[in-house]
């Protein structure tokens, strides 16, 4: 799969595929996709992931050992479906609270009164994973249930008990006065706190509830503490803003140490007319991908160092260390 081809892929976000074909489908409870059923697609050295929907431009057929997607009547990519470990292949990937007190006007989460995991089903989900043999990190994520702080300490419980292991530990929560301190003495090695959005007017009107300038606060913190190359954020691309302002904030949050994880908007049906969404293009990924490369390597930043959560999993986003054509 050309990287040409991974962002057609990522552009388009979704396949129809027959779901008999695929066993267990995962539904994300955390992030803009939580709700849609989706399956890991491998290529090569690349992946993506794409939602279930039967009326996408990509059509998946199985033929023989591996499957084939079609655009517009035409083969496009040919490679295997890639079966997950815990949300994620090689990783333990468990949302805890799966739903949100922020009201960030793209996410579906607050509208789908999800659950909350307990300890011991946490500790259940790892205990299978770890058993295949398979498991090659471990990361945790988290809604806010009822307070950021509340929620630092049920995701520090969990990872006290998960080190035990001994693989690479990352977790992405919303960041408190003490949530840096807290999980690098727990045993977490790498940290991720979403900005969203690095446009400031964009920002105000789809995170609402969330302050910015806190969130850097709390990167720059990490840095420090984390060090180099494993320290991230979610930015997510198609919320309004323009190019010139994505290239600004990936120079602002790689200035200080952070790894910009760039994601395609998502508009989901509960958030119909509350966001303006414009999915970027496959060129607009590429444009802004390249852009990302360059910038990190000018700050001695390198995103195929990450040992969990989204860059070394790579399914959603172009990495622009791995995934990019040399």
């Amino acid at each position: 799969m050309k990287s040409e081809v991974k962002a057609k892929m990522i552009a388009i976000g979704s396949a129809d595929i027959d779901e008999d074909a695929l066993g267990d489908l995962t539904v994300p409870t955390a992030g803009p996709g939580a709700g849609k059923k989706a399956f890991f697609f491998k290529s090569g050295n690349r992946r993506v992931r794409l939602s279930v929907n039967k009326d996408s431009p990509l059509k998946v057929f199985t033929k023989n050992d591996h499957v084939v997607i079609y655009y517009d009547n035409e083969e496009l990519v040919t490679g295997k479906i890639e079966p997950e470990l815990v949300h994620c292949p090689g990783q333990a990937y468990i949302t805890v609270s799966e739903k949100c007190i922020f009201d960030c006007k793209f996410c579906p989460v607050p509208k789908l009164g999800g659950r909350i995991k307990s300890f011991k089903e946490v500790i259940k989900l790892l205990e299978k994973a770890y058993d295949t043999g398979k498991m090659d990190s471990i990361s945790i994520t988290s809604g806010v249930s009822e307070t950021p702080d509340k929620e630092v300490e049920r995701v520090n419980e969990i990872v006290l008990e998960a080190k035990k292991y001994g693989v690479p530990i990352g977790v992405s929560v919303y960041p408190t006065n003490k949530s840096n301190k807290i999980l690098k003495a727990a045993g977490v090695d790498e940290i991720k706190y979403n900005v969203e959005t690095m446009d400031r007017a964009v920002f105000d009107e789809v995170c609402p509830d969330q302050n910015l300038e806190y969130i850097l606060d709390k990167l720059e913190e990490a840095v420090k503490l984390f060090g180099k190359n494993h320290v991230f954020s979610n930015f997510i691309i198609g919320l309004g803003e323009n190019d010139d302002s994505v290239i600004q904030g990936i120079e602002e949050l790689a200035s200080i140490g952070v790894i910009p994880i760039l994601r395609a908007a998502n508009l989901s049906p509960l958030r119909e007319g509350e966001v303006y969404i414009n999915r970027p293009t496959a060129e607009r990924i590429m444009y802004l991908t390249r852009k990302l490369k360059e910038i990190l390597d000018i700050h001695g930043l390198n995103a195929a160092v990450s040992r969990t959560m989204c860059l070394p999993c790579t399914g959603c986003d172009m990495n622009p260390h791995i995934d990019l054509d040399e």
